[in-house]
């Protein structure tokens, strides 16, 4: 079957069941709970309402500061809040479906002016991050973009790189920041680091993967930085991905059930018991590639040997008097196999072809608990533990069936976290948080290796690296928001870390300052110094010539400035303009001595070679934000960012980094058609185009290679090749069928549909005797039936 008569098959299904399906008038609900954003306490009578509706849709907060509104057709709406005192905001794009109710958390600010002194225009929830302190760089990630944006393929990591500065990958969901480097980027999941939660972490490169771990049935909205973040967030250079876990609903049980071309997937949500506040939430998903490779072959490539499962969930546990307790938790299990081709003449090499086995088992989770300490006090602490295990096997098959192992590489990373912060509203123009953070960081490795695997047959593998590793890293911050009147708030505070093992420590000052010139327009300025540690095991390095000496125990943190400008313009009520102009300058880079090598390009994840803090970069340019958020059925958003990204090596020459793409643009948009006799039913068509610099990449010596037969880099033009200017596609068709009490979806989602090829390395080729570069095309198709009860 090709993918044509696929598409064909898979529409006529959509409106065959749409004409078939039974005539109801299904509706939803929209409840939830309105706070102070500063005291996170709940208002009670809020007013609600539901813009533009007719006869007017709305209701007050209780005096727990819970909402409901029941009885709403099927579609898309926008809900009002109001009080006196406050800011009005106005949550956007909300759907609602017949079968899952929606639950809304929606923060209000108190207005310093006296009532009558200033017009305040509402605040869309999309303009502004969750976190308010920060000021600049920072965007709110709904997991309901994650599921319909073209491209995000429910991978928030995915959907990102649709956004201003960030640079994705087709083989990866790797993050690239405003050309730093995947593994600069810090991830948190429940207000705690977290190693990256994405299945086949690091296989591809070190930062990324290929899909996300956490499902959309069990992410909460979410906040995104790409520099000049909040003193709350360390141990991180470009960003930091802020990931939050939704509780399942408390009042009434509901489930989830998929099965497409990638697995299966199933999510239950409910209270334990009938009128109480606790609530459960899991979700559960086993994938395999083999199907899509069947169903179309050679569209998935190399990735047709995956097979992954995952487990996530949240358990929320309020009391009347203890506070709030939760647990929470993420399993992940990853194998894959390259497989020997059988017929020789599909080998790239004459002589042998390799075959991969890679491992990786994932485990994080942890306990939270916030307690109110009075009306305009919190405290909120978390204890938290990551455990990953890799192990990658390389093997080669000679042309005479022999097979040898050349690399056999294990490794242990177990974390240990304890995080508590105390957030405090002095009134309605200052409120502090601070916090400490204590980690324990421990690594088991066990590398073995042979030295040249053109060499045949190969010598026996040689352990390069068989040792074990501890220290802990502390933290603590501060950071005030203070309010000068309506219109200029200033965010400053102070971020410091201390690493145990080698005594170093850094001190990281955080300021941004946002004047809100009018109603529509608004100008911020944001500056802060940030600094990461490396992974534990680069600390442990030892090499034959210094024996058990660690050669990089004294390795400083890696540091960088950021200052990042914006301009914010409110054209309409559905239309927003972002402009954000950025300098970083990174320093204490670590790099190899006399040589190219730096962490901002390094993409293997072990390190067997000493360091010295001498590498500097410097990021510099200019992001542009066009968006129409959904309205009248239709949206669109229009990134495009013009940058520079260079480094300095332990040689001392500046080059253009590994991922200085030097633009990208991206488009994408979507329409939403209701359908049905009563108009309950939803068709919704996506599609994004990205258009962005080439690879860069380190070319190859042809005359040394041939002559040595064997890959020789020419290190003198390393980065400045570049592939032309990538063009990328992405589509999302989808049906939704709402009944009562039952709801189906069809669709069908497809990443890199055109087939881009991307830079994957160069390899000798011994059937013609010259080096060459291998490119390879990742089609990732996900076709689904979907039903919610």
């Amino acid at each position: 079957m090709n993918l044509k008569n696929t598409l064909t098959c898979f529409l006529l299904s959509i409106f065959s069941i749409s004409l078939s399906a039974q005539e109801s008038l299904p509706a939803g609900s929209i409840r939830g709970i309105v706070i102070d954003v500063a005291s996170g306490q709940a208002l009670s009578h809020v007013t609600i309402v539901i813009p533009d509706s007719n006869p007017v849709i709305g209701t007050t907060t209780d005096n727990d500061g819970r909402f409901r509104l029941d009885n709403l057709p099927v579609g898309r709406y926008a809900v009002h809040a109001s009080f006196i005192g406050y800011e009005p905001a106005i949550l956007r794009e909300i759907l609602v479906s017949s079968v899952k109710e929606v639950f809304l958390e929606i923060s209000l600010k108190e207005q310093v002016a006296e009532l009558g002194e200033v017009v305040i225009r509402p605040k869309v929830n999309k303009e502004e991050p969750l976190n308010r302190m920060a000021t600049a760089s920072a965007r709110m990630l709904s997991v309901e973009e994650a599921s319909r944006y073209a491209g995000g393929f429910d991978d928030p990591a995915r959907l990102v790189s649709a956004f201003a500065g960030v640079a994705g990958s087709m083989n990866s969901n790797s993050i690239a920041i405003r050309g730093n480097s995947p593994q600069s980027l810090q991830w948190r999941i429940e207000g705690v680091e977290a190693p990256n939660p994405t299945h086949f972490s690091d296989i591809t490169g070190v930062g990324g993967g290929i899909l996300t771990a956490l499902s959309s049935q069990v992410l909460g909205n979410s906040d995104f930085f790409t520099g000049a973040f909040p003193a709350e967030y360390g141990n991180a250079l470009s960003g930091v991905f802020d990931m939050r876990l939704r509780n399942g609903n408390n009042q009434n049980h509901e489930y989830t059930a998929q099965l497409g071309v990638l697995g299966v997937e199933f999510a239950s949500e409910g209270p334990f018991k009938k009128g109480g506040q606790a609530s459960y939430l899991f979700n559960y998903r086993y994938s395999s590639m083999a199907l899509a490779n069947d169903l179309v072959p050679d569209l998935v490539s190399d990735a047709a040997g995956m097979r992954y499962q995952d487990l996530s969930f949240k358990i929320n546990l309020p009391t009347k008097r203890a506070g709030t307790f939760s647990l929470w938790g993420i399993g992940i299990t990853d194998h894959f196999i390259q497989s020997v081709p059988k017929d020789t003449a599909d080998w790239r090499n004459s002589v042998f072809e390799g075959m991969g086995d890679f491992r990786q088992t994932k485990m994080i989770g942890g306990i939270g608990h916030k307690i109110f300490i009075n009306n305009d006090t919190y405290l909120k602490t978390s204890l938290a533990t990551s455990y990953t295990q890799n192990q990658t096997i390389l093997e080669q098959t000679y042309t005479d069936q022999s097979t040898f192992r050349v690399t056999d590489l294990k490794g242990n990373n177990t974390n240990v976290i304890f995080d508590t912060y105390l957030n405090r509203k002095f009134n309605a123009k200052h409120v502090n948080r601070s916090g400490i953070n204590v980690t324990g960081l421990f690594y088991d490795a066990d590398y073995s290796a042979n030295s040249d695997i053109n060499e045949y047959p190969p010598q026996p593998m040689v352990n390069f690296a068989r040792n074990t590793g501890y220290s802990t890293l502390l933290s603590a911050y501060s950071q005030s928001s203070i309010r000068f009147g309506e219109k200029v708030t200033a965010n400053a505070g102070i971020h410091s870390m201390y690493f145990v093992l080698n005594n170093k420590w850094t001190i990281e000052p955080r300021l941004g300052i946002k004047w809100q010139m009018s109603s529509q327009h608004a100008f911020g300025m944001a500056y802060g110094l940030h600094s990461r540690h490396e992974n534990i095991d680069y600390y442990f390095v030892k090499t034959p010539q210094t024996g058990d000496n660690l050669v990089n125990k004294n390795l400083y943190f890696a540091k960088s400035h950021h200052l990042v400008l914006s301009y914010d313009w409110s054209i309409s009520e559905n239309m927003h303009l972002k402009i954000e102009p950025y300098y970083q300058y990174l320093y204490d880079v670590p790099v190899a001595k006399d040589s190219l090598l730096s962490l901002i390009n390094y993409q293997n994840f072990y390190l067997l070679i000493p360091l010295v803090n001498d590498g500097k970069g410097r990021n510099y340019g200019v992001d542009f934000t066009l968006e129409r958020y959904l309205h009248n059925g239709y949206y669109w958003l229009l990134t495009a960012s013009l940058f520079e990204s260079l480094y300095k090596g332990g040689d001392g020459v500046w080059r253009d980094t590994r991922l200085n793409r030097n633009f990208l643009i991206n488009a994408l948009g979507g329409k939403e058609w209701k359908l049905g006799k009563h108009k309950q039913n939803i068709l919704g068509v996506n599609l994004r185009l990205s258009f962005q610099g080439g690879d860069r990449y380190i070319p190859i010596d042809e005359i040394a290679s041939k002559t040595a037969q064997s890959l020789i880099y020419d290190n003198s033009r390393a980065y400045q090749a570049q592939l032309s200017p990538a063009f990328i596609s992405h589509f999302t068709v989808s049906y939704k069928i709402n009944k009562k009490s039952l709801a189906h979806e069809f669709a069908i989602k497809m990443v890199n549909a055109n087939g881009y090829q991307e830079y994957s390395g160069y390899y000798y080729d011994y059937k013609i005797n010259e080096p060459k570069m291998y490119k390879s095309a990742v089609v990732i198709p996900n076709i689904y039936y979907r039903v919610e009860f």
